[in-house]
């Protein structure tokens, strides 16, 4: 079956700020290079291309062949890896943090999205090459984001303590997840499949970042993605001048709260800080603050004048590592990047980026919105065209839904407009013989107006009440299937693993229907 779509401003999944970015509001031209076309990314391209060197190329492509050394390169990624250092290859980027077995179905929908990108420009533009790219988030340190998924509405969590970056975090103890994974995956060839999967990616790699790789090398290899670790001595010390520049000028607190304030009227994703960098070792990651001529790691009796913590970028320029802030502008330094694909929460922190971008002359990437999606089986389908619903009213709020498909049930009419304006009229009049008389009478007439109005629109809400009891077996029908796909009132690509939905056609389905250009709400249809 064909899928059907809804525009992601139709959805209503998304902030103000990302729906007026889609519209193209003239007041958000400033806080972006541009906007996301395959038109667009020729002119990003020849940007790009001045700016970026060849013995970036060079270093970018040694740190990349290293991390490779130990894992299966299929001929598709290896190509892409070789092709890093021709200087007419440019990567599409996306970056994502260390779930455990890839955490939402999110992570999936971003390297599709990444994935189809580059094959639509080089489809366009046959003489350049484009590198799909899935930048680990190995220097995070939320732990409690990453630690769990949820398969068939369990949650699977690995209950462990962690204070460093996640990517050199042990597997130890991953174990007793996998036990209860099995538990919970149940029998058949796909379960098969995913057991091994799972297995062979925390079972038998040391640390959270190698486990990482392998299994998203094991989905994406056929379609060339190549995976970098960027907590990489080589790939920092490219980055080293402006993790110094960081620590001397603090010139990104200056110009992101200036971005900041022309986002005012929205919600503010981040707040910078004077110096955006964190130091870290294996068990640690510590903010660095500035107090008087002294840098000190927060938490810690580490500590650095000026001289020392110059000289320690120098040598060891691995112990610093950009918070959310300074990422992407180390992203596009160390990458001959084009675009950065995210979902609406990252488009909107990149938003409040480029001012910084600028003061370091370094190209800001086109930002472009990842595909999101709603898998629905056939059963779900049939459900949903017995109840006359639309894709749009299952999006919609629960208790708007209800109201609606009430009204539309009904034969009464709940609109009271018609009444309450024949009672404004009527004590409009009153007023006029109020102001013959004694004036207090004003205030009397005024609160029985109000009273009057909203006496009816309690009657409004009642009446629908009714209502909403007499068609209640229906309404019960809309509920339950709109739980089933939007669990907790939240979106399902946000909730469910991959593996809930597994089979050996899965990602077919995204790659036949999604287009990232198209800024819609794909619904997949499934067996």
């Amino acid at each position: 079956m064909p899928s059907d779509c809804i525009s992601f401003q139709e959805s209503g999944y998304f902030s103000k700020l990302i729906v007026d970015y889609l519209n193209q509001e003239p007041r958000l031209k400033d806080l972006y290079t541009s906007f996301p076309s395959p038109d667009n990314y020729l002119s990003q391209l020849h940007i790009k291309q001045k700016k970026y060197s060849n013995e970036s190329r060079k270093v970018l492509f040694e740190a990349v062949k290293k991390q490779y050394e130990s894992i299966a390169v299929s001929s598709a990624t290896e190509a892409n890896i070789n092709q890093l250092l021709n200087e007419k290859t440019f990567t599409i980027t996306t970056g994502h943090q260390l779930n455990i077995f890839t955490g939402p179905l999110y992570f999936i929908y971003k390297i599709i999205s990444t994935i189809i990108t580059t094959q639509k420009l080089k489809k366009s533009y046959p003489t350049f090459n484009f590198v799909p790219v899935y930048w680990m988030a190995t220097e995070d340190h939320d732990f409690d984001e990453i630690n769990h998924f949820n398969l068939n509405d369990k949650k699977i969590k690995w209950d462990i303590t962690s204070n460093g970056p996640v990517g050199r975090l042990s597997t130890n103890g991953l174990e007793v997840v996998f036990e209860e994974f099995k538990k919970e995956i149940g029998i058949g060839n796909s379960a098969d499949y995913l057991i091994e999967l799972f297995q062979n990616a925390y079972l038998k790699h040391s640390n959270l970042a190698a486990a990482t790789r392998y299994l998203t090398n094991e989905l994406f290899k056929a379609y060339g993605l190549v995976i970098i670790d960027a907590d990489d001595k080589k790939l920092k010390k490219i980055f080293s001048p402006y993790i110094k520049d960081e620590i001397l000028n603090q010139k990104s607190f200056l110009n992101v709260n200036k971005s900041n304030s022309a986002l005012k009227d929205y919600f503010i994703q981040v707040n910078p800080r004077p110096i955006n960098l964190f130091y870290i070792e294996d068990e640690l990651r510590e903010r660095i603050v500035q107090e008087g001529d002294t840098y000190k790691v927060l938490n810690t009796t580490i500590q650095f004048n000026q001289e020392e913590i110059l000289k320690e970028i120098e040598n060891h320029p691995e112990k610093f590592s950009p918070n959310v802030i300074l990422r992407p502008l180390y992203q596009e330094i160390i990458l001959p990047n084009l675009g950065y694909i995210g979902g609406g929460g990252e488009i909107a922190y990149w938003l409040q980026l480029k001012s910084n971008f600028d003061s370091h002359n370094i190209p800001f990437p086109i930002l472009q919105l990842r595909n999101s999606a709603l898998i629905v089986s056939k059963k779900q389908v049939n459900k949903i065209k017995k109840l006359d619903l639309s894709w749009q009213e299952l999006f919609m709020n629960k208790q708007l839904l209800l109201d609606k498909k009430t009204k539309e049930l009904s034969q009464i009419n709940f609109d009271f407009s018609k009444q309450i304006s024949f009672l404004e009229e009527q004590f409009k009049s009153l007023e006029k013989i109020a102001l013959q008389t004694d004036s207090s009478f004003i205030g009397a007439v005024k609160a029985q107006e109000a009273k009057q109005i909203k006496g009816l629109k309690k009657l409004e809400k009642r009446l629908l009440k009714a209502e909403k009891r007499k068609y209640k077996d229906y309404l019960t029908r809309v509920e339950n299937i709109q739980n089933e796909l939007f669990p907790n009132g939240s979106l399902q690509e946000r909730i469910a693993n991959f593996a809930t939905f597994f089979d050996s056609d899965f990602l077919n389905h995204f790659f036949k229907e999604f287009d990232p250009f198209a800024n819609n709400f794909t619904i997949i249809k499934m067996n």
